[in-house]
């Protein structure tokens, strides 16, 4: 495979670099792929939102929202063929559209992961704690913030360790995960058909995967909720340089990771709205915990703590696979002279990112703490101004995508539908999502902490600040060193396009 750019393309550094190849297969990725998104947390999240704004139908708002997630993840597949780069969007934005664009897109990515991580480790302290019957500890902001901070440095020495330790650790997870979420999905379709439900319980019915069955602007709503409660999966993708069959194996894995989501939220949403009923699930969607913490007591009685400890594990995981994208983009980035380059430090023992890393770990834990020191409310609008960073960055790598095969796509249905059509439509929604969600966040009252800053609210100006500190840095860099810069465009192989003729 040939890599065209200046000096050290991705090729050419990732061995000089020595990430290790081939420490992981394609099933631990797609472990890796899932726990990423933090399906039981996401649920815990998400659910009862949805199910304010579509009454019954948010189980077809979760199949809708699927949609873009899935051509999104073969534009993913397909460039992740012709570049096995882990910088992901970094690298196959930047060959296909250029270096300002590549580099914006990698600048996203790093930074949902320095707004998100926090949030993580500190659902799943707190939901751990409640698990174990210490209420007074999770009520005690300190002990709880304290713990956070322990849990993620716990897991970004894991992530420094090893890429194997980190995917047996990813094994385990999931595995608890899945048994607790299905334990609790099939105790409450029981109790709905045995008829002994504690709560107002519905009979599933198909006509629920209807998603147009709450009208236009309910739809809208529950989209731009039901597309993040996907976001993550491509985590599998950024260990690219470190799985077995490395031109396909994570893009699989990506792909996989969507439909078994999919058919996760729609188990346990089938199962949740069955048994509470939507008048009990949109009186709670206010209380972030409501779903599973409250919820859990109806359906399991003295077996709660399975469920939270679903949602314990699901945020302990994903807290440690938020930390791949964010480190090993800035490896990427470094490597590639578009930020500073001890930030592509390889560890000589481990060969995993290091100092990108421990970076991203530490202003993470800052930004946790300052925000915190806001307000509860405040670390909320800043994970509610991830929507804006996730839906750009998807939607670049879908154009990203048919820009660079642009010359191959008519050269087949399997091409122009595949690797054009889709990632352009799945693009277009996200950029439909992106200015909805801007409209929405511009009002104050929309927020969490319902104040306004510079008269808007505090999720859109987090996220403008965001976009305008890294076009700050971005010229700042180009400034300082402009090798990257002057990097070309990259030229497709037409065997990476038609892969039976490899």
């Amino acid at each position: 495979m040939s890599h065209d750019g200046a000096g050290d393309g991705p090729g050419t550094a990732t061995q000089d670099a020595g990430l290790k190849a081939n420490a992981i297969g394609f099933l631990d990725a797609l472990v890796i792929g899932l726990n990423s998104t933090s399906p039981a947390y996401s649920l815990a999240a998400v659910l009862g939102p949805i199910v304010a704004l579509v009454g019954i139908y948010a189980p077809g708002v979760m199949l809708a929202s699927f949609v873009p997630m899935l051509l999104i993840a073969a534009a993913f597949y397909y460039l992740n063929k012709v570049d096995q780069d882990c910088g992901t969007t970094f690298s196959w934005v930047t060959r296909a559209m250029g270096p300002w664009a590549g580099w914006l897109g990698g600048w996203a990515i790093a930074m949902t992961g320095v707004l998100v991580i926090g949030s993580l480790a500190d659902v799943a302290v707190n939901f751990g704690l409640l698990a174990f019957g210490l209420d007074d500890w999770a009520a005690n902001a300190w002990i709880r913030q304290g713990l956070t901070v322990a849990v993620i440095l716990a897991m970004t020495a894991i992530c420094v360790i090893g890429t194997e330790l980190s995917a047996h650790l990813q094994d385990i997870l999931i595995l608890a995960q899945v048994f607790f979420l299905l334990t609790f999905a099939v105790v409450a379709i029981y109790r709905v058909y045995a008829g002994n439900s504690t709560l107002e319980e519905i009979e599933p019915s198909i006509a629920w995967l209807n998603p147009f069955g709450a009208g236009g602007a309910a739809l809208t709503g529950g989209l731009l909720l039901g597309v993040f409660m996907y976001w993550g999966w491509e985590s599998a993708v950024n260990l690219t340089e470190e799985v077995e069959n490395s031109a396909t194996a994570p893009g699989r894995a990506g792909i996989w990771s969507t439909v078994i989501l999919l058919v996760t939220y729609l188990s346990v949403g089938f199962a949740v709205v069955a048994y509470a009923g939507t008048a009990f699930l949109a009186e709670n969607a206010a209380e972030e915990e409501a779903i599973f913490a409250v919820l859990a007591h109806e359906v399991m009685g003295g077996w709660d703590w399975v469920v939270l400890l679903a949602v314990c594990t699901s945020a302990l995981a994903s807290t440690q696979t938020t930390i791949i994208p964010a480190s090993r983009t800035a490896l990427s980035m470094a490597r590639r002279h578009a930020l500073p380059p001890h930030l592509a430090h390889i560890h000589p023992r481990f060969r995993t990112p290091d100092v990108s890393t421990w970076w991203v770990a530490g202003i993470a834990i800052a930004w946790y703490l300052a925000v915190n020191q806001i307000s509860e409310n405040a670390l909320l609008d800043s994970l509610t101004a991830l929507s804006l960073l996730i839906a750009f960055y998807y939607a670049l790598t879908g154009l990203a995508c048919a820009v660079y095969y642009r010359r191959h796509l008519l050269e087949g249905p399997h091409n122009l539908l595949l690797i054009g059509v889709g990632p352009v439509v799945g693009a277009a929604l996200l950029i439909w999502l992106l200015v909805e969600s801007i409209g929405d966040m511009s009002n104050p009252e929309n927020s969490a902490s319902g104040v306004s800053w510079f008269g808007l609210g505090p999720p859109l100006v987090i996220g403008i600040a965001i976009a305008v500190v890294g076009v700050l840095v971005m010229c700042f860099w180009r400034l300082r060193d402009g090798r990257f810069w002057q990097e070309r465009r990259g030229v497709v192989d037409p065997a990476l396009v038609h892969p039976r003729k490899r």
